[in-house]
């Protein structure tokens, strides 16, 4: 009940954890799936259906309910601890947010059992994704399933934003925050513009499939280079919004075990701004091959080449720093440090992309293939595994077993490298993506076995982590406030993990590495701005839960509104929308109850606090 009810931004930010690794694993068995069906030509372990279903699931599920929750564990557990705050700005939103996230996530993979899955592609491009071509449920789970999660995502967003602006300690300004709170205000801002632009799509695409709309539909005046400009407005930003947190992630790591401030602080930060703000520009750069003309080509060719030089500033001030640095090569280090030449490979065959010309000969080949998981795993999944290692202890009070740790960044750095970089090749030979085989002797039989052997290799290398966290499970959480003894930000100020209070006084900062600069000033614990009193705490609270289960049945409710039934009374139910009325009850009728229940929070008293001894 606990777990359920909490607002604690740790909690919820372990809730992401578990809900993250739940839903990266079946991405995860998706690929493999793939890839086992793309070891030999003509193969025949999945038929081509299926196939079209695993690669639309593998994709939606990896980048809206894979990797988006382990950004959102980390910023939970870390941001508020980073600007000395005692929790988010809106504890409530936090955990609604988690919870329509996850119940969204649960009604897209429930496409599995039931009225088939998602078979259009990540993308869902019209008209594959219309009822013509698509007639099973398959894309319904996908637009209400992403659209309920994207609730989350989107409240979630929000409350980041209010949080860093409103909640940070006395001292730190703007220019003194970690660049993990920067990449992550950041990533929050890019949340709140480019999500309503898919909700949008697709709630236009709802009332195509289930309500006869004619958004998209040609034959009565609708446009499917409509449904694209949508899409790829938000699904451009988006990929910012992966990567802007592993950036940040990277940057707090290698200063701290390179023992140096961050080479170029403050252009790292503008580079962050000004990547988050070029992100927006560069949308039809996915549609060069559509017919949109030379002009606009032209416009998002340049704009793309030069959404490259913020990123090149970051990739220098990171070399820059570890330059003369007394470097710790830990488990965390080492993911940190490989992200920096495997991002770059993605940068520059991002640039190739740019070029419109180009563009056309590579455009959905395995070169994009390859581009993309340069970026998304190489980047993003090297930078979350960089974090986990990092953060770990302040989160869960233990160290990961470094040298298993290190034995776990070899396995899945090698098989990383084999499988996507022979998919540059495949793409340059001429091997179509989305394709469920090939025929022998055309230069792609050898490629796609190394492919294949490299992704089974990440594989036994996400096995290892988890295996890492069980066995580290075992001990006691005894990790000191500061385990890496090179702390730099506030979050190693307290105890591992900390106490729900986070603060016991909140901090004063008095500069940028606010707890490295008071270490070098020869003080052991950070000033406090204020006298020890007591703490208001957020209560804890049912509603988010049932509000989120409320959504998921009113999902289900619109999608076999118009089915037919073997039994009388489930047709009832269902075809006179009473049980998409009944969710949507459940919702606003806790929305209701949070109107006029009048919820104070408690306090925890100051004789409390001095009873349990914790140094602030």
């Amino acid at each position: 009940m606990d777990w359920l009810t909490t607002v604690d931004h740790k909690k919820i930010g372990v809730l992401y954890l578990i809900a993250g690794a739940l839903f990266f694993g079946i991405g995860g068995i998706e690929a493999i799936l793939i890839r086992i069906q793309l070891i030999k030509p003509m193969n025949d372990f999945v038929d081509p259906q299926t196939f079209n279903e695993l690669i639309t699931m593998h994709g939606t599920t990896m980048i809206f309910l894979g990797v988006m929750p382990i950004i959102f564990a980390l910023m939970n557990a870390i941001v508020p601890l980073q600007i000395g705050a005692r929790d988010v700005a809106f504890p409530f939103l936090n955990s609604l947010g988690f919870w329509t996230f996850f119940f969204g996530g649960l009604l897209l993979n429930l496409s599995w059992l039931i009225g088939g899955v998602p078979d259009a592609g990540w993308t869902s491009y019209v008209p594959l994704s219309s009822t013509e071509y698509s007639p099973h449920h398959g894309v319904d789970f996908y637009t209400l399933g992403l659209q309920i999660s994207g609730i989350g995502t989107l409240i979630g967003g929000i409350n980041f934003l209010a949080t860093i602006i409103n909640m940070r300690a006395p001292g730190m300004s703007f220019m003194r925050m970690p660049m993990f709170t920067w990449a992550s205000f950041i990533t929050s801002a890019l949340i709140l513009f480019a999500f309503p632009a898919v909700t949008v799509g697709l709630v236009l695409l709802t009332f195509d499939r289930l309500f006869g709309g004619n958004f998209f539909y040609i034959p009565n005046g609708g446009s499917i280079v409509l449904w694209q400009h949508i899409f790829w407005i938000f699904g451009h930003p988006e990929v910012y919004i992966l990567i802007l947190p592993a950036f940040g992630i990277i940057s707090d790591v290698i200063s701290t075990f390179s023992r140096k401030r961050l080479f170029g602080y403050s252009s790292m930060v503008f580079a962050t701004v000004l990547i988050g703000f070029l992100g927006f520009m560069v949308w039809a750069h996915h549609m060069f091959t559509v017919g949109l003309g030379p002009v606009a080509n032209a416009l998002f060719s340049i704009a793309t080449m030069l959404i490259a030089v913020p990123t090149g500033i970051k990739i220098f001030n990171w070399l820059f720093t570890m330059w003369g640095g007394s470097i710790k090569f830990t488990a965390a280090n080492l993911y940190a440090v490989g992200f920096i030449p495997t991002f770059v490979m993605g940068g520059v065959t991002g640039v190739m992309l740019a070029s419109a010309p180009a563009d056309f000969q590579f455009h959905d080949t395995y070169f994009v293939v390859a581009h993309f998981h340069y970026v998304i795993v190489g980047g993003l999944v090297l930078g979350l595994f960089s974090g986990l290692h990092y953060w770990w202890p302040k989160m869960f009070g233990r160290v990961l077993a470094e040298g298993l740790g290190k034995a776990t960044f070899w396995m899945f750095y090698i098989g990383f490298q084999l499988t996507f970089f022979v998919q540059h090749f495949l793409g340059l030979t001429g091997m179509p993506r989305r394709v469920v085989t090939y025929l022998p002797n055309q230069g792609f039989d050898t490629m796609n076995l190394i492919s294949t052997v490299g992704a089974i290799m990440m594989g036994i290398g996400v096995l290892m982590f988890l295996y890492n966290i069980v066995i580290t499970s075992r001990k006691p959480a005894n990790a000191s406030n500061d385990p890496w003894e090179d702390g730099r930000t506030l979050e190693w100020t307290i105890p591992s993990p900390p106490p729900e209070y986070n603060f016991k006084q909140t901090p004063l900062v008095r500069g940028y590495d606010a707890w490295w600069k008071e270490k070098m000033d020869g003080n052991t614990e950070m000033k406090p701005a204020e006298p020890i009193g007591s703490i208001h705490m957020p209560s804890p609270s049912i509603l988010p839960f049932f509000m989120s289960i409320g959504l998921f049945i009113a999902g289900l409710g619109f999608m076999f509104a118009k089915d037919e039934f073997g039994s009388g009374i489930v047709g009832f139910l269902f075809n006179n929308y009473i049980i998409s009325g009944l969710g949507l009850l459940i919702t606003f009728g806790c929305m209701f109850l949070r109107s006029v229940i009048d919820d104070h929070g408690y306090h925890i008293e100051k004789e409390e606090l001095e009873d349990k001894g914790v140094k602030a």
